[in-house]
């Protein structure tokens, strides 16, 4: 019996006419008789159903299907760090945990309405499903494409490639980049802009915002779709392109460089000896060094992305890509030793013999660019984060351009390099770019030292002394004391701060304190102001210690401490590190009661 309006009220009138009906035998008689002669049979109305069902489930291509409004309420601690949100997997797979977080990043994305999104992640454990579930999201929040790397791999800078390449509104980059994956390990959520680069705090603090307040999460009722196969597909009315993750990126490498020099380098018998990592740049690095450039079968080692990362930490320092520094310090060396880490925004440089600090290696980069095609023009300035050491300054002193100092976090690089006043980035973290796009990236630093070695002619080692004879040395390290109880990393940091206006005029050993401060950093382009980025103690001479908690961590807290001394051109430029800087480690626990605040006598890990 047919009724309207699709309502109570309606359904009760039809119950109440049917009673009525049943009650008069004879047209009771003639009703079970047209019934009857009816064919209700599957070849009939059945299929009829069949029919409807596959168009609600699956609109005709275009056609917008219905939203679903999905309730939920916030969960605590969803703010995002300065590389997005990161938690345990455990976390992430909670009941509408990443749904809410993906919704606040929409809920904050102005314009979003028929625009395209960007989408993919390093290959780590629960890439795949949350991909999925972002699809039928950003369906149902009005986008009008997503293009989604084959596999859902698209290392970061990849990713922001595309965002600039394609004119994307922004991308969702799945990744806890450097950290370890699987069931029991890490995972992250990260929004980039419109211009490639990671969210600005303005829109990260919106999104942290929307995650206090958020009541619902939308989406769409369709199944999962084939993320292995280059094509389109229709999802709610929203076109998903799956594209090949390398292609524009391989061909952005061999705009910027040599390639016909890095050829003829390789086929002269110039070896490498690249370290994946069971990570994402795996694809990239066969295609580019193996397949374009010439380089031997299994130069590139570790080239499949797992999901665990082969049980191994995929972070490219001596601690976690030992296997390679032994390599390159041993007999059979190759000429070149580089790695890369999970999301392929960071690299390791190591010579044969010669192990290259992030620090020196952006400063090295900087003074030899001129010789990649892509820079022939000259730099526009560098710039590096505070913890950097400044190795770079003295370059850009020495080239005549600007060198700008900002808080940790690659997007503090981005108003710099939009604006045109910055070519060259980098941070202390393995962290290298350019202005190609808008991230650090690996396999771009790894391919500009190869082209500044093919025009040089002359290995690291002599490209390092050459450097230091130039410039001066800056011995430089890291600390990091890792999974620090919070509020005991939170009182070693509230203390220190107390006593710095004490510290100057104080000596510590042969160190004598010369200024200690709390880091703020004015931009330069837009006037915003970001206090309290770290704590700096500087001594006369130029050497100096910083101390910081990290954010990109996933359990407690992780202490940075940063211990650089700089020793000028003619004095001793061929010590082991650890020797020089040995009055500083001692300074930084007696200034900052490390071992007394943390019970840690020795750091993690040094890098």
């Amino acid at each position: 019996m047919r009724f309207a309006p699709v309502s109570y009220e309606g359904l009760s009138a039809a119950i109440a006419r049917a009673i009525r009906l049943h009650a008069d035998a004879a047209t009771w008689r003639r009703i079970q008789r047209a019934g009857m002669a009816t064919d209700y049979s599957w070849a009939n109305g059945g299929a009829a159903c069949a029919a409807l069902y596959r168009h609600l489930k699956s609109p005709p291509q275009g056609e917008k299907m219905s939203v679903l409004t999905v309730p939920t309420a916030p969960f605590d601690g969803q703010k995002p760090g300065t590389s997005g949100l990161r938690k345990k997997v455990r976390v992430f797979q909670q009941p509408n945990y990443a749904e809410n977080f993906i919704q606040s990043v929409f809920d904050a994305v102005a314009g979003k309405a028929g625009a395209c999104l960007v989408i993919g992640g390093d290959g780590r454990f629960h890439n795949r499903t949350v991909i999925q579930q972002a699809i039928r999201m950003a369906a149902a929040n009005g986008f009008g494409k997503a293009m989604v790397g084959q596999g859902g791999i698209l290392s970061t800078p990849a990713a922001s490639h595309l965002i600039r390449k394609y004119g994307a509104i922004g991308g969702l980059v799945l990744s806890a980049s450097h950290n370890p994956g699987g069931p029991d390990e890490d995972f992250g959520i990260k929004y980039n802009i419109g211009n490639g680069g990671p969210a600005p705090e303005t829109v990260t603090e919106a999104i942290h915002a929307r995650t206090q307040t958020i009541e619902r999460w939308l989406t769409v009722d369709t199944g999962d779709i084939d993320l292995d196969t280059i094509g389109t597909v229709d999802v709610g009315g929203m076109t998903v392109e799956i594209v090949d993750p390398v292609a524009d990126y391989a061909a952005l490498m061999e705009s910027l460089f040599d390639f016909d020099a890095l050829r003829a380098m390789a086929a002269g018998g110039f070896t490498l000896a690249f370290d994946a990592m069971s990570a994402v740049t795996g694809p990239y690095a066969h295609e580019i060094f193996e397949n374009r450039l010439g380089f031997a079968p299994g130069t590139v080692r570790n080239g499949t992305p797992l999901e665990d990362f082969g049980h191994h930490h995929p972070d490219p320092n001596l601690v976690h890509a030992k296997a390679l520094h032994d390599l390159m310090m041993g007999p059979d060396a190759p000429d070149f030793g580089a790695a890369s880490d999970g999301d392929g925004d960071r690299n390791l440089i190591i010579g044969k013999g010669r192990f290259v600090t992030p620090s020196d290696s952006l400063a090295m980069l900087a003074a030899n660019a001129h010789l990649a095609k892509g820079y022939a023009g000259g730099l526009k300035g560098i710039a590096r984060s505070m913890p950097t050491s400044a190795a770079a300054d003295r370059v850009a002193q020495a080239l005549g351009i600007p060198c700008f100092e900002t808080p940790t976090g690659w997007k503090f690089f981005g108003n710099l390099l939009d604006a045109g006043m910055a070519t060259i980035c980098g941070e202390e973290s393995a962290g290298t770019g350019s202005d190609h796009v808008r991230e650090k990236d690996g396999l771009w630093a790894v391919l500009l030292w190869l082209n500044i070695l093919a025009m040089r002619k002359i290995p690291v080692e002599a490209l390092a002394r050459d450097h230091w004879a130039r410039f001066g040395r800056n011995y430089y390290a890291r600390h990091d004391y890792e999974a620090i109880e919070t509020d005991k990393a939170d009182a070693l940091m509230r203390d220190l701060e107390a006593a710095l206006p004490d510290l100057p005029g104080k000596c510590f050993g042969p160190l004598a304190v010369a200024a200690a401060d709390s880091f703020s950093y004015a931009d330069p382009v837009d006037g915003s102001i970001s206090a309290n980025q770290g704590l700096r103690i500087l001594f006369e001479g130029g050497s100096r210690m910083v101390f910081r908690l990290s954010g990109t961590g996933t359990q407690g807290a992780t202490l940075r401490v940063y211990l650089e001394r700089y020793e000028p051109a003619g004095g001793a430029l061929d010590e082991a590190t650890p020797a020089m800087l040995a009055d500083l480690i001692a300074a930084a626990d007696a200034i900052a009661g490390i071992a007394r605040h943390t019970g840690r006598t020795a750091p993690d890990v040094v890098t």
